[in-house]
């Protein structure tokens, strides 16, 4: 069965595109995993950040899918990213949306139903090949919405609504959890839904999650980073329908300030 490939990113969906490699610079990356083709692009904003203390941030990331043979390509069934721990994904005090908010809305519905929970904004292109039928393809747009926090959890869902190949909302939820694994501080698993009865699987994606609030009288950033290092660095693992499992890393150079 072939899966959507709804992306996160959530942050999880940043890194699992940049496989079996290590992107160093914030141009694109391309690599090649058997039949798969990946490209990927992301990194932070501002490039600058404290060394000891922690500054707002906003992520920004975009990747392609594609096949070496122009066949149709497989879905992403699961993507795990562990990320820097001098990164912090902090949504204490956001307004919270859930997962039964979201279900069979299109995009403007999604957004009134919880306006105040969302986090990140986006758009994805799909592409859908049904059995002895030529493929075609798919676009609209993500939205990423906080899900609450937890026992120590930071639920997230992204609301994809595409037509293929009648108009269906998707709803991907992320699990964000702390972990103590060396360089990096937290872990992002995201299990990704079936779409169009398993013919569907995403060819492209692009993300910008930048959300700013107000907690108890002080202002708060969803996400903030230091530059001890002046490097910030992931892990990702990424399994795909066809029983493919492709891993690897990215680093991006920060500048410390002061």
């Amino acid at each position: 069965m072939r899966k959507n490939l709804i992306r996160i990113l959530t942050l999880a969906a940043v890194v699992a595109v940049a496989v079996a490699g290590v992107a160093v610079a914030s141009k694109p990356t391309v690599v090649r995993a058997g039949n798969l083709i990946l490209t990927f692009n992301g990194d932070v904003v501002p490039k600058k950040l404290p060394k000891n203390t922690y500054a707002p941030i906003k992520l920004q990331a975009s990747g392609k899918l594609a096949t070496a043979d122009g066949t149709h390509p497989p879905a992403i069934k699961q993507v795990i990213l562990d990320f820097d721990k001098n990164g912090v994904i902090n949504a204490k005090g956001l307004p919270v949306c859930k997962s039964g908010q979201l279900q069979a809305r299109d995009t403007e519905s999604a957004k009134k139903a919880c306006p105040t929970a969302i986090i990140g904004k986006g758009d994805t292109e799909v592409e859908v090949q049904f059995e002895d039928s030529s493929p075609f393809t798919a676009k609209g747009p993500l939205v990423l919405f906080n899900g609450g926090v937890k026992g120590g959890v930071t639920t997230m869902f992204v609301h994809a609504y595409v037509s293929v190949p009648t108009p269906t909302a998707i709803v991907t939820t992320v699990k964000v959890k702390k972990i103590n694994k060396g360089k990096f501080g937290y872990e992002a698993v995201a299990s990704v839904p079936t779409i169009a009865g398993g013919a569907g699987s995403a060819v492209s994606f692009s993300l910008t999650v930048d959300r700013k609030f107000t907690y108890k009288g002080k202002k708060q950033s969803l996400l903030t980073a230091k530059c001890p290092t002046k490097h910030l660095y992931a892990h990702g693992v990424a399994a795909f329908s066809d029983g493919t499992r492709v891993a690897g890393d990215v680093v991006r150079a920060c500048i410390q300030a002061g």
